[in-house]
């Protein structure tokens, strides 16, 4: 098959924000624009799994950014491999539908061990002594060897905290470029993460934001030029669509910090400071972005119900979702917690379970995704005083997540033929069939 559809996955990305994305609208011109909406939970993983499967979490089982297992008792944050999606993906099918169609996938966080042909995204090497090499899986295995020797390594750390800048996105657009010089995919799937930094730092509508948007710009333009002398006369068809839009907050939520003073979770005191004992817990949040999972050791007793009744009327928290209830969204699955807590649009929850900073563990200090139980957007601020992340919540500026009720949280889908969009508004779970149709 000679057809070769290009599809960009872009957090962040808002409809007003085309005007400063001139080489992004000039590319889709062609094909127009339509409103898309981000089911809930509006945040990278679920989404991502919504787009590929055209199936919402109570089936693909991605509840979240992070899983906590209940049979080991142990969380897993950003780690997990392609096999917690657990429906068919759009390499799937297109390998079902004609074997010879090759997909290629670049950087989505679940990707390690999925179907498609070709992959690339960061697993950075953990040795013994807390330090990191620098690595990304790829398929075939030696690409990324070859990747580095034409690119140098993956900058990992402008992917996230700090020093998160358009140094990752521009190394993903040139292995991407190298990518498809050399396998000319029929489906590449690129995630371009630039504009989820600026936008949760300091807001949607900062002045860093608004730079990101320039910084983006001339890096889809390099995009744009690379794969079009990749395929040569045979030009792909370009899909863009947000994944989730950031909204500014002005607000922040402790679910863990409730439960404790509740009774109902516990810590264990460590020479580093204070650490969740989950083990000790009646119940414990698992936060991201604007909603969390709380766990509840006993489901059935009255610690159920305390939860309900300790965040119904919360400031910052619209929905307590409890058991059956989480079907609304979705969300009914053996994955989720037994609590969903859902925050409103201009607040966001922080996984703080210690009350006084000093016994704050030393990882809340860090940039340390894994272990971390729960999302922490503070780590893209640092503290010049203590030379590490700040414990000041409030500092973030931008989040998403909760659920879609205005024309604010709703992103943007673009498509650079004419037909490729026959509606005028999507919802991320018809992505995946928008992308197979091209292939049909």
């Amino acid at each position: 098959m000679d057809r070769h559809v290009v599809f960009l996955s872009i957090p962040g990305l808002r409809e007003l924000d085309l005007v400063r994305l001139p080489r992004l609208t000039a590319r889709m011109a062609g094909g127009g624009r339509a409103s898309l909406t981000a089911s809930f939970p509006g945040v990278t993983w679920p989404v991502q799994a919504n787009m590929l499967t055209g199936k919402l979490p109570r089936e693909h089982g991605v509840v979240g950014n992070g899983f906590f297992w209940r049979d080991s008792r142990q969380v897993e944050m950003w780690t997990a491999w392609n096999d917690k999606i657990t429906s068919p993906q759009i390499w799937d099918c297109l390998h079902q539908q004609d074997p010879s169609i090759t997909s290629a996938v670049w950087f989505p966080m679940l990707s390690k061990g999925c179907g498609a042909d070709y992959v690339c995204m960061p697993a950075p090497i953990h040795n013994p002594d807390g330090s990191e090499d620098l690595w990304c899986y790829t398929k075939p295995v030696e690409l990324y060897g070859q990747l580095r020797d034409r690119l140098g390594h993956f900058p990992l750390k402008h992917f996230w905290g700090p020093l998160a800048s358009i140094a990752s996105t521009a190394w993903i657009v040139e292995s991407a470029i190298a990518a498809a010089e050399q396998f000319r995919p029929n489906l590449f799937y690129v995630y371009l993460p630039h504009l989820d930094y600026a936008a949760q730092k300091a807001g949607p509508d900062s002045e860093a934001a608004m730079r990101a948007l320039d910084e983006f710009d001339q890096v889809l333009g390099r995009l744009f030029d690379g794969f079009s002398a990749a395929y040569g006369s045979s030009e792909p068809t370009w899909i863009a669509a947000s994944e989730y839009v950031i909204v500014p907050v002005d607000h922040v939520t402790y679910p863990n910090r409730v439960l404790r003073e509740a009774g109902l979770l516990k810590v264990q005191r460590r020479e580093d400071g204070e650490h969740l004992d989950i083990e000790a817990s009646k119940a414990w949040a698992m936060v991201d972005h604007q909603f969390s999972h709380v766990f509840v050791r006993d489901a059935d007793s009255t610690s159920m119900a305390r939860v309900i009744d300790l965040f119904r009327g919360t400031v910052g928290v619209d929905q307590v979702l409890a058991g059956s209830e989480r079907a609304e969204y979705g969300m009914d699955h053996p994955r989720s917690g037994e609590v969903i807590l859902v925050s409103t649009a201009n607040s966001w929850q922080a996984y703080y379970w210690w009350l006084d900073d000093a016994l704050a563990p030393d990882f809340a200090r860090s940039v340390d995704i894994h272990r971390k139980p729960g999302y922490d957007p503070v780590e893209l601020h640092f503290d010049p005083a203590t030379r590490s992340i700040p414990l000041d919540a409030t500092l973030v500026r931008g989040s998403h997540g909760a659920p879609v009720r205005s024309d604010a949280q709703r992103g943007v889908i673009l498509a650079s033929r004419d037909g490729v969009l026959p509606d005028d508004s999507f919802t991320d779970r018809q992505v995946a069939e928008l992308v197979l149709r091209q292939f049909a």
